[in-house]
């Protein structure tokens, strides 16, 4: 990092498209949402794969600023807190790319692939339709309405404490999984 990032901890989207040149682009989201755009020259490496990306994250920074990306600026917080426990030094950007497409900035997406929801969104289906289908079957069976008051104190603890238990288990899913071809190609391209 320059010494006038090194001490920051994120960089609005002004900020980070001046400078998109010369930082090394990581977005931590599932392969699916970053399919569905994302920042010019970014590398996907879920945030559940960090650790392993370590030696590679080590070696790009080594060169020059990390940016690291999600969809709002949490997830990329996580990772960045992560690498610096690792001696890692990143940035993330401020608003993710929600913030870097609201302010009109292209993103790419990679030819022949599916867009997947994002993961917010993937949480609001399946803990909607969690509630939902306790609510209903307890009409006929009370003891499934346990269901819907389990995912309501799952979305407060997630609230409380900044976290998705459900996130992490969605992104568990085929569409959210990198395929480890794609996860070593670009382990590889941030080692060159």
């Amino acid at each position: 990092m320059s010494p006038n990032t090194s001490l920051t901890t994120s960089l609005t989207v002004a900020q980070a498209h001046a400078r998109l040149a010369e930082l090394t682009v990581i977005d931590v989201r599932t392969p699916g949402e970053y399919a569905s755009g994302h920042l010019p020259g970014a590398h996907n490496i879920p945030l559940d794969h960090l650790d392993a990306a370590l030696p590679a994250l080590k070696s790009a920074a080594g060169r020059g600023g990390l940016l690291l990306v999600c969809a709002s600026g949490a997830r990329s917080g996580q990772a960045r807190e992560r690498l610096a426990r690792h001696g890692v030094t990143a940035v993330g950007l401020t608003g993710g790319t929600t913030a870097w497409t609201q302010l009109g900035h292209d993103v790419e997406r990679p030819a022949g692939t599916r867009a997947v929801w994002a993961m917010e969104r993937q949480v609001r289906l399946a803990a909607g339709s969690l509630v939902l289908t306790g609510l209903l079957t307890g009409r006929r069976r009370p003891a499934a309405r346990w269901l819907s008051a389990g995912v309501a104190g799952g979305l407060v603890l997630s609230a409380l404490t900044d976290t998705c238990g459900m996130a992490r288990i969605l992104a568990k899913l085929p569409h959210n999984r990198p395929r480890a071809t794609d996860l070593d190609a670009t382990l590889a391209a941030l080692t060159r």
